[in-house]
């Protein structure tokens, strides 16, 4: 799919029909998070797949918008293995992960998959549910499955600023 059409058309998904994402669609979602650059190439992104049923509970445990999804993947960092800019008050872990989960989400949607992005969560209680090690810390959670009948864009998706409203040229 042409890359201007993935940005422009890809919404977030906020009724999923249930169905499993096909293993083929998954693996290419997950190569593309795995292509995400990030700094020094040091790639400490942690990526978990969250289909069983009992995984699937503990996400509705720590959040209400899973909204049927199929596939939950968790995306997390090694806060050990993090480069830090000069400085020394910011480091690479959420930037990097956020990177990743760009990849991830975009891929979904060249893949034929929707998505939704999840942040409504308690990242520490998500880790913990999880059971991931405790130098990791989860970004997000991105919702993978496909649209239900009559699911769609908010209303308000194509809205968009005047790029004078969010641009400044120095």
């Amino acid at each position: 799919m042409e890359f201007t059409k993935v940005v422009q058309e890809r919404y977030s998904c906020k009724n999923f029909d249930g169905r499993p994402v096909e293993p083929a669609a998954l693996g290419a979602i997950l190569e593309a998070g795995r292509a995400a650059p990030t700094a020094k190439n040091l790639q400490e992104q942690r990526v978990y797949v969250i289909q069983s049923p009992e995984g699937l509970a503990k996400i509705d445990q720590l959040t209400p918008c899973r909204y049927g999804a199929p596939t939950v993947l968790a995306v997390a960092f090694d806060r050990e293995n993090v480069f830090t800019y000069p400085g020394g008050r910011r480091n690479s872990g959420v930037e990097d992960a956020a990177i990743v989960a760009t990849h991830l989400m975009l891929a979904a949607f060249d893949a034929g998959v929707d998505s939704c992005w999840l942040n409504f969560f308690d990242p520490e209680k998500a880790a913990q549910a999880l059971g991931l090690p405790e130098n990791e810390e989860v970004l997000m959670l991105l919702n993978l499955g496909y649209a239900a009948p009559g699911a769609g864009p908010l209303p308000n998706h194509a809205s968009r600023k005047a790029l004078g409203e969010t641009v400044r040229y120095l």
